[in-house]
């Protein structure tokens, strides 16, 4: 008899049929002996425990992706400062492209992704639109310019790119 408690914590986890037999005599009967009962509690336990791992893993995930978006967020202004100051050559030969350089690749670790572009089709769900001219030559509203880059981070949008748009003239 102490054999059997001695296996069932072990067994409990695996598709013994035996156990899957007593299982379902349980089931269909109700406890009938304290050791079915008694299995059946640990079985409920086991189950318990594997559905909190598992909502504490994802929980922790959450977290995770949101701290990282929200140092991201944190140093973008520094990161576009040097970004337009490299556009426009003053960083060459400079102890700062290195930094930029280094920004750049900590952002490609943790999956940072920037968009925005001239000639992009203009969607509103991750563009800010801070400036629109009526363009004859357009017939959908368009990035006319990037006044700065957005930012996603897997899917998840850290900034939309702020953008100037050409839209259909009105005729």
């Amino acid at each position: 008899m102490s054999d059997e408690f001695e296996s069932a914590p072990e067994g409990a986890g695996s598709t013994d049929p035996l156990d899957q037999e007593l299982a379902d005599l349980v089931d269909e009967t109700g406890p009938i002996s304290k050791e079915a009962e008694l299995l059946a509690d640990l079985q409920r336990l086991q189950a318990e425990f594997v559905n909190f791992k598992a909502r504490v893993e994802r929980d922790r995930d959450v977290a995770r992706n949101a701290a990282i978006a929200e140092v991201i967020r944190a140093f973008l202004p520094a990161f576009d400062d040097l970004a337009l100051a490299e556009s426009h050559g003053d960083l060459e030969g400079s102890p700062f492209l290195s930094v930029l350089n280094k920004l750049r690749n900590g952002g490609d670790k943790f999956g940072l992704v920037a968009y925005g572009a001239k000639g992009e089709k203009f969607d509103p769900e991750i563009h800010n639109a801070l400036i629109q001219t009526p363009n004859a030559d357009v017939t959908e509203t368009v990035i006319a310019d990037v006044v700065s880059p957005g930012y996603k981070l897997g899917d998840r949008l850290i900034r939309p790119a702020m953008v100037a748009v050409f839209i259909p003239e009105e005729k």
